[in-house]
């Protein structure tokens, strides 16, 4: 047996026995056992530890250093949430219900009866796939973009957890046909939108001030398609002990005629409520992404963190 094909069955094995050991647990006790795991990766996570401290200086550069390792450890503590959650995908989905409120589905549904396609977008906040999975637990399964994971067989096993209740996946890098095929139907699609793009991949927007590398796949393709862009997202409400997954009110934007400038101040648009969403919970973002990597031309970069 090769040596690829052992890591491949090896990796495999580690991840079934990760999401089995979570999902034969009641979810709320996933919750205690997944903040035992990740306050033991927080220790072991240098690296990422670093890429967060960095990107909490850039984002609240005036908090403490004290409050940004709060922060940091929230992020990692809400990894594990999601992890938990995930791992009830294929045992208990019917059971997460009790762990969510619902709050502007009537949105999405008014969305829906139009006609004109739907996309919906959402950041790593919270439990994001709640944004989709939750979506479908309450009737509206939707098609979504993902990077397929490298290995197939962990890929295989989270994929049909995304899709247990009639979601679909689409493969980002091959993903225009079938984008376009899901708005000419008047389909609902939904798109990640808040990891770093390279240059040639995206456009330069704001995000905590700070010119950030974002995807233009969501803002070309609804000027193409007329479609209807709605924000999804899935916190953790501490004070509720629930979920709450929020759909808001379609973005609405005026067009200039000039593409280029449409697309840039669309994709500025909904960075901007990304953004809102993160300062609302700061402790709930993947702060351990690079999301400034890419730079304008000219600009040094912001990371001295070896790869």
């Amino acid at each position: 047996m090769s040596e690829s094909r052992v890591t491949t069955n090896l990796e495999y094995l580690v991840a079934r026995l990760l999401l089995g050991a979570f999902a034969i647990l009641p979810v709320r006790v996933g919750f205690a056992a997944s903040a035992v795991v990740t306050r033991i990766f927080f220790v072991f996570s240098r690296k990422l530890r670093r890429v967060g401290e960095r990107n909490l200086e850039i984002a609240f550069p005036s908090l403490s250093a004290d409050e940004r390792q709060r922060l940091l450890r929230g992020c990692f503590a809400n990894l594990g949430r999601l992890l938990a959650v995930f791992a009830q995908f294929t045992t208990q989905p019917e059971g997460l219900k009790s762990l969510i409120d619902c709050e502007g589905i009537e949105h999405l549904e008014a969305a829906e009866q139009s006609g004109r396609g739907v996309i919906l977008f959402t950041g790593h906040i919270g439990a994001w796939e709640l944004s989709s999975f939750g979506l479908s637990l309450f009737g509206h399964p939707l098609s979504f973009l993902v990077r397929r994971i490298d290995n197939p067989k962990i890929e295989a096993l989270i994929d049909r957890a995304r899709t247990r209740l009639g979601n679909r996946t689409i493969d980002k890098r091959s993903a225009a046909r079938e984008m376009l095929q899901i708005m000419q139907n008047g389909e609902t699609l939904g798109i990640l939108v808040d990891l770093n793009t390279l240059d040639r991949e995206g456009t330069f927007v704001d995000f905590f001030g700070v010119p950030a590398s974002t995807t233009f796949t969501l803002a070309k393709l609804a000027l193409r398609t007329n479609a209807q862009v709605l924000p999804v997202f899935a916190p953790w409400d501490e004070s509720r002990k629930r979920f709450v997954l929020k759909i808001e009110e379609p973005l609405k934007f005026e067009l200039t005629g000039d593409e280029t400038e449409d697309v840039r101040r669309l994709t500025q648009l909904f960075t901007s409520v990304v953004e809102r969403y993160v300062r609302q919970y700061p402790d709930q973002w993947l702060w351990i992404h690079r999301r400034w990597k890419t730079r304008p031309p000219g600009e040094a970069e912001l990371y001295g963190i070896a790869k």
